[in-house]
């Protein structure tokens, strides 16, 4: 049975500004959809994360459906939680961030949803280089038949606001070239990977140019993803391992920060210096696009000594301010009070000799 998997996460008017939106409002949206979904949706899910709401659908309408994307956006609307109108006929939508996946339901169909907020797109670049690439952090890669041939790399620019700029790349012979354009994750992100073997797509994330495509700053992405994992896929630990290291991603106070990617329970809100950036992950079997309950994957007590851990290292971020590493680079501050202050000094400037 072929099935699409379509999340649709937007900001919303959370409580307390921007902490985290009301329980009432997450039930009212998953209420909309029930009632109103008819035939368009299989399956339906809601959960939030900082202040964002997500809704994930399952379907057979196929990848760019405009009636499933209009659908999520007359439920946000319903429930008076978005402050314009977000529905364009298109998925250029700057108020919205998708991923979707489509694929032939196997005999047991285990995926992931991750969501975070605080951060961009480029948050989970070592994350997937790691679950895919690394065999020390992913022993399938040697030990199951089904992987030994690798995974194919689609990688955006997302500076490149003309269209989608793209590049595929196949690991492990291209082990090096995805490397050198993962290590800039402001402007270099995987948009999707699929297994060389049978060309099935293993990752959906969400590559939106939010900051960049408004001409001014209007505040990070706050990505989705989509994973499938098992049998020709890694597994659900090899793909959560990298989120024990609590890595360094854009975000934070005002999201112009290097802050520590926090793991956290679905559902969470921000809670220290509007971050550290954070991400959930929740887990799901689908069969014949029904979905079973989440089961929420970092909220097992191994998970409470890695927060204990990034919580630290966000705290001695912090207090170095807007100093050096610890804020993000002029290029990132393109839209900022920072780029008006430089201007305004500009003629104040001499050269002296």
């Amino acid at each position: 049975m072929k099935i699409t998997i379509s999340v649709i996460k937007s900001e919303v008017v959370s409580n307390g500004g921007h902490i985290a939106p009301s329980s009432k409002n997450v039930k009212e949206i998953s209420s909309y959809i029930e009632n109103e979904r008819n035939e368009l949706v299989i399956d339906h899910y809601v959960g939030s994360i900082g202040d964002d709401i997500s809704i994930m659908l399952t379907h057979q309408h196929g990848e760019d459906n405009p009636d499933v994307y209009k659908l999520a956006c007359d439920a946000f609307s319903h429930s008076q939680i978005m402050q314009e109108k977000c529905f364009s006929q298109n998925t250029d939508n700057k108020r919205l961030t998708i991923a979707e996946l489509e694929f032939e339901e196997r005999e047991s169909e285990p995926f992931l949803l991750f969501a975070a907020d605080k951060t961009n797109p480029g948050a989970f670049n070592l994350p997937l280089y790691l679950s895919f690439i690394d065999p020390m952090n992913t022993p399938g890669l040697i030990l199951a038949h089904s992987m030994a041939k690798g995974f194919k790399f689609v990688i955006m620019d997302i500076n490149y606001t003309e269209g989608d700029r793209v590049i595929e790349l196949n690991s492990p012979e291209d082990l090096y070239d995805i490397a050198v354009l993962l290590r800039e994750p402001e402007r270099y992100v995987v948009e999707s990977v699929w297994t060389r073997e049978t060309s099935e797509k293993a990752v959906a994330l969400s590559t939106s140019r939010l900051h960049k495509i408004a001409g001014k700053y209007n505040g990070r992405d706050d990505p989705v993803m989509l994973i499938r994992v098992q049998d020709k896929f890694p597994t659900t630990g090899e793909i959560i391992h990298p989120y024990s290291i609590g890595h360094f991603v854009a975000g934070g106070m005002h999201e112009c920060h290097q802050m520590p990617l926090m793991p956290v329970e679905i559902n969470a809100g921000i809670c220290y210096s509007e971050g550290s950036p954070i991400v959930s992950c929740a887990a799901f079997t689908i069969k014949n696009g029904i979905l079973t309950e989440a089961i929420d994957v970092f909220k097992t007590p191994f998970w409470d000594t890695v927060r204990n851990d990034v919580s630290h290292k966000a705290m001695d971020m912090r207090k170095q301010g807007f100093f050096g590493a610890a804020m993000l680079p002029i290029s990132e501050l393109e839209y900022t009070g920072v780029m008006t202050k430089l201007e305004s000094l500009n003629p104040y400037f001499v050269i002296r000799h």
